[in-house]
């Protein structure tokens, strides 16, 4: 399986509770940390949802 690395770039502070819980629930919680996960549709969707929070970082 492909993987891809999800980085937070934003904080979740001021953020609504549905997108805190997409960034908790990608492995995420502070601004810097990065986190491989497969490249399966549910992630990419969890990553669109919160695109303005994170990044895709190239290998």
């Amino acid at each position: 399986m492909a993987k891809i690395i999800v980085k937070q770039v934003k904080s979740v502070i001021g953020r609504p509770e549905d997108q805190r819980k997409v960034v908790a629930a990608l492995g995420l919680g502070r601004v810097g940390k990065t986190k491989e996960l497969g490249d399966t549709p549910a992630v990419r969707g969890m990553v669109a949802k919160v695109s303005h929070l994170v990044e895709i970082v190239e290998k």
